[in-house]
């Protein structure tokens, strides 16, 4: 089904109403940075790269190139925000399964806010037999975490707590493409 153009304006409008926080440029320096990070720690450790669905498709795909050494990659797919802007109950599309059994896992994700998210993926790779269980994402909000929550290993950038989008951050589904990363007008 295509989008009403009354969706279409809307993106465009916040697009065009945004702030730009960090462009192309920094993005890719973060990604170098999270790579030459990631290679200290794991190299020798035979990951598996679990990119988180959907918003770690496009950090997972540009840090891959970067790692000098081999993985073994999949995914699993859990979400709060369903093409919302703001987060709900966790839903599950595609938990990790036994192949990561007693396997070092890395899961990269697009940003850490309140951490729900990535506590729950950490929880569900220890479940399925994972002996250490590390995460990489490009973005961490400053913002208070949940009870529990696990840091992220490896971190990109800082942003301040405002609803972000691009390089795999969405707004309704929309805009993980933006050539930078974007808050939306204050």
């Amino acid at each position: 089904m295509d989008p009403t153009p009354s969706v279409v304006e809307e993106v465009g409008a916040v697009l065009a109403a945004a702030e730009r926080l960090f462009s192309p440029a920094e993005v890719e320096a973060a990604l170098g940075r999270m790579a030459a990070e990631i290679g200290t720690e794991l190299a020798d450790r035979d990951p598996v790269v679990l990119c988180a669905m959907v918003g770690g498709v496009i950090p997972t795909g540009l840090l891959l190139p970067r790692l000098g050494f081999p993985v073994e990659v999949d995914y699993l797919h859990v979400t709060r925000y369903r093409g919302q802007t703001s987060g709900g109950t966790l839903s599950w599309f595609r938990r990790p399964d036994e192949r990561i059994s007693g396997r070092t896992v890395l899961i990269v994700d697009d940003v850490l806010d309140e951490g729900y998210t990535l506590r729950a993926m950490v929880e569900a790779c220890r479940e399925a037999g994972a002996s250490a269980v590390y995460s990489a994402v490009l973005v961490v909000k400053d913002v208070p975490r949940c009870v529990g929550s696990p840091r992220a290993d490896f971190a990109g950038l800082l942003a301040d707590d405002r609803y972000l989008f691009g390089y795999g951050m969405d707004y309704k589904n929309y805009l993980r493409n933006a050539a930078g990363i974007y808050a939306l007008g204050s």
